[in-house]
């Protein structure tokens, strides 16, 4: 009994109006319907004739039902629940945005927003559903517990969010006795300089009468043992969806609740000031383990971002995706950390410490900055940063800088070949010098990743492939602002050249294709420097506590070396470990490291088989038995013009999702692969 008057009392505390709307309607108070401005480019993706690719997030395909508007909360939002902002963005493209939001319950509308920024016409339901939800939690929690939620959800809006919702709540009447009441939203309101002064509460009217009854009506009845039962049952279950630091600082408010000594904003601002905030904008990509219809949080690998990352730094890596977060965003947690850690290193690097706060503000500015960071990654990041923030200048800025290098681009030496030979736009990002990752690396592992490509190619034939030219103006569904379109372009002419050249080279790949390939390549890479930083941590240690280099005394690990043997040519060895302690006209011992980023989770036994004798068999061949090194850093190492013999190859596949889902398969294919090309040693990461 007591269970319904709650929910009447919800009901007249809501506006009344809850009666008869769909599941998860807006509250009257916040009833404006639905529109907007029109929406981001592209977001109607399926055309005529055209079967559009399968949504993914973290390398997961959404299952094809995929939204299913009658289901309940959970089911709608775990497949999402691994989105980087850039993989958001792209989902809503091909979905009904509004009626997606207007079908979630208000808590689920919240966490929704912390994918990302929402499409233009879901930003005013969105925005309602936030209101509501603020005002929903301070009644049935009170102030204390209500403060924790409240930071999060303007932790995850953009500023032209919050004002937003701040005017909502100031037009009917509700922000002081909200937001009003809770010191340290108040304190970050300030500090993004959003006070709440800008949105005064309306004048009093009659109907604030009724609403006030109905508050005080559900204020007696909350002191039912059965009506706090449900309500606390609901409060533990949206905790238990929070972030690791929320969850903690709701234990705070009520252990001090419990010990009657808590004092309004000193609980929560003392919790919040050591657990480092400011981040969700975008923060469900930190999640691991996403599955369809469950998920679970990595309070470590969240616990240990915020920890050791500034809230600016991780904005900027978590949306602008440097040089993998995307490709990682299924990666054990980890090599995600690790990743993490790089991009951020790049990008201080990059703009420096203050130059990153300064591109962190940009981005939380607003929805619009957010989505086009998300989609247009580096460049985009920079052209933002370069505008100071205003993104129309950015946009006229990045336009003008991809106009001036769409053109084919040929290798160095002019030869042509290659997969296209295009160092520009998206590859041009992939470039690290000091990695090893010279622009002829990119191109050469480029190069063999597009010739293994199993994706659809387009004809052979050069006239129709003139006839299928696809024009930098029009781009397909999806591609809208892509930074990656222009570079298939450029590699579509590079590739019809060659055909009409009469050089052997395969068809280009479909656009499709390509998107994929280039989504594999990167990640391939993001898993490589992964393994580099494990690599360097373990030539660290004592030799004895090694994992990989235990053979070595002072093993020194070069990436993407340069070497050379007759029956393959010029190769470049993802790593190459060379003994540094070696006596004048010894050969140092060697090994050699191979990395493969390759999805072998539906392969059965015999194609298992098949691929990883054929990968150890290449890496073997590539990098193994005699090498002639190349890098003249390394001549001191070895007797001059010599081969040096490679005394053990390891072939390591990148492993969590993407490893047999079966037990015990992955290590039989390694038993029977490592039986028919002995040298070769298979691990899984």
């Amino acid at each position: 009994m007591g269970l319904f008057f709650l929910t009447v009392a919800t009901l007249v505390l809501l506006g009344g109006c809850a009666t008869g709307h769909p599941r998860g309607s807006p509250a009257s108070g916040f009833g404006e319907t639905a529109g907007g401005a029109g929406g981001f480019p592209g977001r109607h993706a399926d055309t005529a004739g055209v079967a559009p690719a399968p949504l993914s997030c973290a390398g997961v395909a959404l299952p094809p039902d995929w939204p299913d508007l009658s289901a309940g909360d959970e089911e709608l939002l775990a497949p999402l629940l691994g989105c980087s902002p850039a993989e958001f963005v792209q989902v809503q493209q091909r979905v009904d945005m509004p009626r997606l939001v207007e079908a979630l319950e208000d808590w689920g509308a919240v966490r929704l927003g912390a994918l990302g920024p929402v499409r233009d016409d879901a930003a005013p339901a969105l925005q309602r559903k936030r209101a509501a939800f603020l005002l929903t939690v301070t009644e049935l929690y009170g102030p204390a517990y209500a403060e924790v939620f409240a930071l999060f959800v303007l932790h995850s809006a953009h500023d032209d969010e919050v004002r937003e919702v701040l005017r909502l709540l100031a037009r009917d009447k509700q922000l002081g006795q909200t937001l009003g009441l809770m010191p340290a939203v108040r304190e970050e309101l300030e500090s993004r300089g959003l006070p709440l002064s800008d949105h005064p509460d309306r004048a009093e009217q009659a109907g604030d009468v009724l609403r006030g009854l109905g508050r005080a009506a559900r204020d007696a009845l909350s002191t039912s043992q059965a009506v706090d039962g449900p309500r606390y049952m609901t409060l533990t279950a949206q905790r238990g969806q929070l972030p690791p630091p929320y969850q903690q600082a709701l234990r705070e408010v009520e252990r001090a609740l419990m010990e009657r000594h808590f004092s309004p904003g000193h609980v929560v601002l003392g919790c919040f000031d050591s657990l480092t905030f400011g981040v969700p904008l975008g923060f469900y990509s930190l999640v691991v383990g996403t599955g369809h219809g469950a998920y679970a949080l990595s309070q470590g690998q969240y616990e240990q971002a915020t920890r050791e990352l500034a809230p600016a730094t991780l904005l900027v890596a978590l949306y602008a995706g440097g040089k993998g977060m995307r490709a990682l965003s299924g990666a054990r947690a980890e090599l995600r950390m690790l990743a993490l850690r790089e991009m951020v290193a790049w990008w201080e690097t990059k703009l420096g410490v203050e130059g990153l706060r300064a591109l962190a503000r940009d981005i939380r500015a607003s929805r619009e900055a957010g989505h086009f960071v998300a989609v247009g990654g580096v460049d985009a990041a920079l052209a933002l940063r370069e505008a100071r923030g205003n993104v129309a200048r950015a946009q006229a800025w990045l336009s003008q800088a991809r106009s001036q290098r769409t053109g084919p681009t040929v290798t160095r030496g002019g030869t042509g070949k290659g997969p296209g030979n295009v160092v520009s736009g998206g590859i041009s990002s992939l470039v690290d010098e000091a990695a090893g990752l010279t622009p002829e690396v990119v191109e050469a592992k480029l190069a063999r990743v597009e010739l293994d490509s199993a994706g659809p190619r387009v004809s052979g034939n050069v006239a129709v492939l003139e006839r299928q030219r696809p024009s930098l103006e029009v781009p397909p569904p999806g591609a809208q602002g892509l930074s990656l379109w222009s570079e298939y372009v450029a590699y579509y002419e590079n590739r019809v050249a060659q055909l009409k050249q009469g050089t052997t080279v395969k068809p280009p790949l479909a656009w499709a294709g390509y998107e994929r390939m280039r989504g594999w390549f990167a990640r391939g890479l993001a898993f490589e420097r992964t393994m580099v930083e494990l690599l360097r941590a373990d030539a660290a240690l004592p030799r004895g506590l090694r994992r990989f280099l235990g053979d070595f005394d002072k093993p020194r690990i070069e990436t993407y070396v340069g070497v050379k043997k007759p029956q393959s040519g010029l190769r470049f060895a993802d790593v190459l470990v060379i003994e540094e302690g070696v006596h004048a006209g010894q050969n140092p011992r060697v090994e050699t490291f191979s990395f493969k980023s390759r999805d072998l989770s539906h392969l059965d036994d015999k194609v298992l088989d098949a691929q990883m004798t054929a990968d150890a068999s290449e890496a073997l061949g590539y990098y193994g038995q005699a090498l002639n090194i190349r890098r003249s850093s390394l001549q001191h190492l070895v007797r001059q013009g010599s081969e040096v013999p490679v005394q053990r190859v390891r072939l390591i596949y990148e492993g969590g999702a993407l490893k047999p889902k079966k037990a015990g398969v992955f290590d039989a294919a390694v038993n029977k692969t490592q039986e028919e090309v002995p040298g070769v040693e298979v691990l899984l990461q």
